[in-house]
Protein backbone atom coordinates (compact mmCIF):
# COMPACT_ATOMS: atom_id res chain seq x y z
CA UNK A 1 0.00 0.00 0.00
CA UNK A 2 3.11 2.59 0.63
CA UNK A 3 4.13 1.97 -2.90
CA UNK A 4 3.46 5.53 -4.23
CA UNK A 5 1.37 6.39 -1.32
CA UNK A 6 1.82 8.72 1.62
CA UNK A 7 1.59 6.94 4.70
CA UNK A 8 -1.08 9.52 5.90
CA UNK A 9 -3.46 8.24 3.43
CA UNK A 10 -2.66 4.14 4.07
CA UNK A 11 -3.27 4.03 7.34
CA UNK A 12 -6.61 4.33 7.73
CA UNK A 13 -7.04 1.87 4.76
CA UNK A 14 -4.34 -0.41 6.32
CA UNK A 15 -6.29 -0.58 9.72
CA UNK A 16 -9.67 -1.14 7.55
CA UNK A 17 -8.00 -4.02 5.71
CA UNK A 18 -6.24 -5.93 8.55
CA UNK A 19 -9.59 -5.63 10.56
CA UNK A 20 -11.20 -7.44 7.63
CA UNK A 21 -8.52 -9.53 6.53
CA UNK A 22 -5.91 -10.66 9.55
CA UNK A 23 -4.09 -13.04 7.90
CA UNK A 24 -2.86 -14.04 4.09
CA UNK A 25 -5.98 -16.83 4.22
CA UNK A 26 -8.60 -14.73 5.09
CA UNK A 27 -7.93 -12.14 2.05
CA UNK A 28 -7.50 -15.23 -0.07
CA UNK A 29 -10.68 -16.85 0.97
CA UNK A 30 -12.68 -13.70 -1.05
CA UNK A 31 -12.95 -12.84 -4.46
CA UNK A 32 -10.01 -10.62 -6.02
CA UNK A 33 -12.92 -8.28 -6.40
CA UNK A 34 -13.41 -7.75 -2.74
CA UNK A 35 -9.74 -6.44 -2.45
CA UNK A 36 -10.02 -4.04 -5.29
CA UNK A 37 -13.10 -2.44 -3.47
CA UNK A 38 -11.27 -2.39 -0.01
CA UNK A 39 -8.58 -0.48 -1.67
CA UNK A 40 -10.74 2.22 -1.96
CA UNK A 41 -8.98 5.44 -3.40
CA UNK A 42 -5.35 4.56 -2.66
CA UNK A 43 -4.87 4.98 -6.47
CA UNK A 44 -2.98 2.48 -8.81
CA UNK A 45 -5.40 -0.73 -7.83
CA UNK A 46 -3.52 -2.98 -9.66
CA UNK A 47 -1.30 -3.62 -6.49
CA UNK A 48 -4.81 -4.58 -4.64
CA UNK A 49 -5.18 -7.89 -7.57
CA UNK A 50 -1.55 -8.52 -7.00
CA UNK A 51 -1.70 -8.52 -2.82
CA UNK A 52 -4.62 -10.92 -2.92
CA UNK A 53 -2.64 -12.82 -5.99
CA UNK A 54 -0.09 -12.71 -3.17
CA UNK A 55 -2.05 -13.70 -0.51
CA UNK A 56 -3.42 -17.12 -2.45
CA UNK A 57 0.37 -18.07 -3.38
CA UNK A 58 1.51 -17.22 0.55
CA UNK A 59 -1.71 -20.00 1.37
CA UNK A 60 -1.13 -22.22 -1.09
CA UNK A 61 2.55 -22.47 -1.30
CA UNK A 62 3.93 -21.36 2.28
CA UNK A 63 0.76 -22.46 4.54
CA UNK A 64 -0.38 -19.31 5.27
CA UNK A 65 2.76 -17.82 6.25
CA UNK A 66 4.95 -14.85 4.98
CA UNK A 67 8.10 -16.69 4.15
CA UNK A 68 11.36 -14.52 5.21
CA UNK A 69 13.90 -15.44 2.82
CA UNK A 70 14.19 -13.08 0.00
CA UNK A 71 14.25 -15.27 -3.13
CA UNK A 72 10.83 -16.60 -1.55
CA UNK A 73 9.45 -13.53 -1.31
CA UNK A 74 10.26 -11.82 -5.05
CA UNK A 75 8.32 -14.96 -5.76
CA UNK A 76 5.10 -13.26 -4.57
CA UNK A 77 2.89 -11.55 -7.55
CA UNK A 78 3.45 -8.25 -7.26
CA UNK A 79 6.69 -8.36 -4.47
CA UNK A 80 9.06 -6.06 -6.28
CA UNK A 81 12.73 -5.96 -5.04
CA UNK A 82 12.22 -3.17 -2.63
CA UNK A 83 8.86 -4.44 -0.96
CA UNK A 84 10.65 -8.09 -1.08
CA UNK A 85 14.23 -6.62 0.68
CA UNK A 86 11.96 -4.22 3.65
CA UNK A 87 9.99 -7.31 4.40
CA UNK A 88 12.92 -9.55 4.75
CA UNK A 89 14.75 -6.65 6.78
CA UNK A 90 12.10 -4.87 8.98
CA UNK A 91 9.81 -8.19 9.61
CA UNK A 92 12.73 -10.67 9.78
CA UNK A 93 15.70 -9.09 10.74
CA UNK A 94 17.99 -10.08 7.88
CA UNK A 95 20.91 -8.23 6.55
CA UNK A 96 20.02 -6.34 2.97
CA UNK A 97 20.20 -3.14 1.51
CA UNK A 98 17.01 -1.07 1.44
CA UNK A 99 16.46 1.39 -1.06
CA UNK A 100 14.15 4.13 -1.37
CA UNK A 101 13.84 7.65 -2.76
CA UNK A 102 15.01 9.07 0.81
CA UNK A 103 17.92 6.20 1.18
CA UNK A 104 19.10 7.89 -2.70
CA UNK A 105 18.92 11.34 -1.69
CA UNK A 106 21.27 10.74 1.69
CA UNK A 107 23.54 8.54 -0.33
CA UNK A 108 23.77 10.75 -3.13
CA UNK A 109 24.52 14.04 -0.68
CA UNK A 110 26.79 12.49 1.64
CA UNK A 111 28.77 9.68 -0.62
CA UNK A 112 28.68 10.84 -3.81
CA UNK A 113 28.53 15.03 -3.55
CA UNK A 114 25.27 15.12 -5.17
CA UNK A 115 22.60 17.20 -4.70
CA UNK A 116 20.19 15.04 -6.11
CA UNK A 117 20.59 11.05 -6.73
CA UNK A 118 19.22 11.26 -10.54
CA UNK A 119 17.59 8.22 -12.22
CA UNK A 120 17.08 5.21 -10.14
CA UNK A 121 19.89 2.23 -10.81
CA UNK A 122 19.15 -0.91 -8.71
CA UNK A 123 22.43 -2.11 -9.30
CA UNK A 124 24.07 1.11 -8.52
CA UNK A 125 21.83 2.13 -5.45
CA UNK A 126 21.76 -1.34 -3.84
CA UNK A 127 25.61 -1.90 -4.46
CA UNK A 128 26.00 1.43 -2.44
CA UNK A 129 23.90 1.02 0.28
CA UNK A 130 25.17 -2.51 0.63
CA UNK A 131 28.99 -0.65 1.47
CA UNK A 132 27.47 1.53 4.17
CA UNK A 133 25.63 -1.24 5.92
CA UNK A 134 27.29 -2.75 9.26
CA UNK A 135 28.15 -6.21 8.78
CA UNK A 136 25.82 -7.31 12.19
CA UNK A 137 22.13 -8.11 11.21
CA UNK A 138 20.52 -5.74 13.95
CA UNK A 139 22.88 -3.07 13.52
CA UNK A 140 22.08 -2.86 9.66
CA UNK A 141 18.75 -3.27 9.93
CA UNK A 142 18.86 -0.14 11.94
CA UNK A 143 20.59 1.72 9.42
CA UNK A 144 18.50 0.94 6.98
CA UNK A 145 15.61 2.37 8.82
CA UNK A 146 18.02 5.26 10.09
CA UNK A 147 18.97 6.32 6.60
CA UNK A 148 15.26 6.38 5.51
CA UNK A 149 14.18 8.35 8.63
CA UNK A 150 16.82 10.86 7.99
CA UNK A 151 15.93 11.48 4.10
CA UNK A 152 12.12 11.98 5.01
CA UNK A 153 12.88 14.15 7.83
CA UNK A 154 16.13 16.01 7.73
CA UNK A 155 17.61 15.32 4.45
CA UNK A 156 14.70 16.40 2.68
CA UNK A 157 14.37 17.42 -1.17
CA UNK A 158 13.52 21.13 -1.09
CA UNK A 159 14.90 22.35 2.71
CA UNK A 160 17.58 19.75 4.01
CA UNK A 161 18.50 20.59 7.68
CA UNK A 162 21.72 20.06 7.41
CA UNK A 163 22.70 22.08 11.02
CA UNK A 164 20.23 19.16 12.10
CA UNK A 165 22.05 16.35 10.72
CA UNK A 166 24.36 13.31 12.13
CA UNK A 167 26.29 12.99 9.10
CA UNK A 168 26.72 16.68 8.14
CA UNK A 169 30.65 16.86 9.02
CA UNK A 170 31.01 13.84 6.70
CA UNK A 171 28.68 14.81 3.78
CA UNK A 172 30.97 15.13 1.11
CA UNK A 173 27.92 17.51 -0.71
CA UNK A 174 28.04 19.84 2.08
CA UNK A 175 32.01 19.97 2.35
CA UNK A 176 32.29 20.29 -1.00
CA UNK A 177 29.94 24.00 -1.20
CA UNK A 178 26.17 22.41 -2.21
CA UNK A 179 27.04 22.20 -5.90
CA UNK A 180 24.02 22.61 -8.25
CA UNK A 181 22.66 19.27 -9.72
CA UNK A 182 23.31 19.04 -13.26
CA UNK A 183 22.66 15.78 -13.96
CA UNK A 184 20.17 13.44 -15.38
CA UNK A 185 16.45 13.59 -13.55
CA UNK A 186 13.84 11.18 -13.31
CA UNK A 187 10.79 11.34 -15.63
CA UNK A 188 7.96 14.00 -14.22
CA UNK A 189 4.93 11.84 -13.67
CA UNK A 190 1.84 13.35 -15.70
CA UNK A 191 -0.58 15.33 -14.41
CA UNK A 192 -3.61 13.30 -12.78
CA UNK A 193 -6.67 15.45 -13.71
CA UNK A 194 -8.18 14.71 -17.13
CA UNK A 195 -5.49 11.56 -17.27
CA UNK A 196 -6.93 8.67 -18.34
CA UNK A 197 -5.89 7.51 -14.70
CA UNK A 198 -8.58 10.07 -13.30
CA UNK A 199 -11.38 7.92 -15.67
CA UNK A 200 -10.35 4.57 -14.50
CA UNK A 201 -10.78 6.20 -10.79
CA UNK A 202 -13.86 7.18 -11.36
CA UNK A 203 -15.30 3.67 -13.38
CA UNK A 204 -13.61 1.65 -10.94
CA UNK A 205 -15.41 4.13 -7.58
CA UNK A 206 -18.76 3.86 -9.58
CA UNK A 207 -17.70 -0.14 -9.16
CA UNK A 208 -16.94 -0.03 -5.76
CA UNK A 209 -20.50 1.69 -4.73
CA UNK A 210 -22.69 -1.07 -5.94
CA UNK A 211 -22.45 -4.93 -4.88
CA UNK A 212 -24.13 -5.96 -8.37
CA UNK A 213 -22.43 -5.77 -11.71
CA UNK A 214 -23.62 -2.21 -13.37
CA UNK A 215 -24.61 -1.73 -17.12
CA UNK A 216 -22.51 -0.57 -19.31
CA UNK A 217 -24.59 3.11 -19.55
CA UNK A 218 -23.82 3.69 -16.24
CA UNK A 219 -20.26 3.28 -16.92
CA UNK A 220 -20.29 5.39 -19.62
CA UNK A 221 -22.12 8.19 -18.34
CA UNK A 222 -18.52 8.68 -15.36
CA UNK A 223 -16.73 11.23 -18.08
CA UNK A 224 -18.11 13.48 -20.79
CA UNK A 225 -15.34 12.00 -23.38
CA UNK A 226 -16.97 8.90 -24.43
CA UNK A 227 -13.95 8.06 -26.09
CA UNK A 228 -11.71 8.24 -23.14
CA UNK A 229 -13.95 6.32 -21.00
CA UNK A 230 -13.86 3.39 -23.47
CA UNK A 231 -10.18 3.59 -23.29
CA UNK A 232 -10.20 3.97 -19.96
CA UNK A 233 -12.23 1.03 -19.75
CA UNK A 234 -10.66 -1.30 -22.19
CA UNK A 235 -7.80 -0.82 -19.78
CA UNK A 236 -9.41 -1.93 -16.95
CA UNK A 237 -10.71 -5.45 -18.34
CA UNK A 238 -7.82 -5.94 -19.56
CA UNK A 239 -5.72 -5.27 -16.23
CA UNK A 240 -8.39 -7.68 -14.82
CA UNK A 241 -9.63 -5.32 -12.34
CA UNK A 242 -13.06 -5.67 -14.18
CA UNK A 243 -14.39 -8.25 -15.67
CA UNK A 244 -17.78 -8.80 -18.49
CA UNK A 245 -20.79 -10.57 -17.28
CA UNK A 246 -23.03 -10.40 -20.95
CA UNK A 247 -23.74 -7.00 -21.27
CA UNK A 248 -22.88 -5.31 -17.57
CA UNK A 249 -19.51 -4.83 -16.15
CA UNK A 250 -18.32 -5.41 -12.43
CA UNK A 251 -15.42 -5.88 -10.56
CA UNK A 252 -13.53 -9.72 -10.14
CA UNK A 253 -15.71 -12.07 -9.02
CA UNK A 254 -17.85 -10.13 -7.15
Amino acid sequence: MLQQTPVARVVPVLERWLERWPTPATLAAVPAGEAVREWGRLGYPRRALRLHAAAVAITDRHGGVVPDLLDELLSLPGVGDYTARAVAVFAFGHRHPVVDINVRRVLARAEKGAAEPGPASARRDLALMDSVLPADDAEARVTNAALMELGALVCTARSPRCEACPLANVCEWRLSGYPPYLGLRSPVQRRYEGSDRQVRGLILAELRSSDLALPRRDIESVWPDGIQVERALNGLLADGLLELRGEDIALPGS
